[in-house]
């Protein structure tokens, strides 16, 4: 596994619940600030077998990404069901519920 994919799900697994991130933001805290897209495939690929809290990754507008109603109401409810609280359909108040890795040391 190259080195970026470990960084990206070791911070995927460490997002707590009530929180979430950014593809982009995941992307440059392992290393790589342009690497968004590539965070959406290791999360399509390999949520399951590292059972990655994939629903607290969000795009950079705070929205559910899902196209697919199926997934995106699995994703706000499971969002929800951690305490997070939508202003729009498919969008949160990310600075309110963004997780800041830095904001305990």
């Amino acid at each position: 596994m190259k080195p970026f994919t470990e960084k990206v799900i070791t911070i995927i697994q460490n997002i707590p619940a009530g929180k979430v991130l950014t593809y982009g933001q995941i992307a440059s805290l392992a290393g790589s600030p342009r690497g968004a897209r590539q965070v959406v495939r290791i999360l399509h690929s390999l949520s399951g077998k590292h059972g990655l809290p994939w629903h607290r990754v969000l795009n950079v507008k705070g929205e559910i990404g899902f196209k697919d109603s199926s997934q995106s109401n699995e994703q706000r409810l499971n969002l929800e069901c951690e305490g997070i609280t939508f202003i729009a359909p498919n969008t949160i108040d990310l600075e309110k519920h963004k997780y800041n890795p830095f904001e305990h040391f």
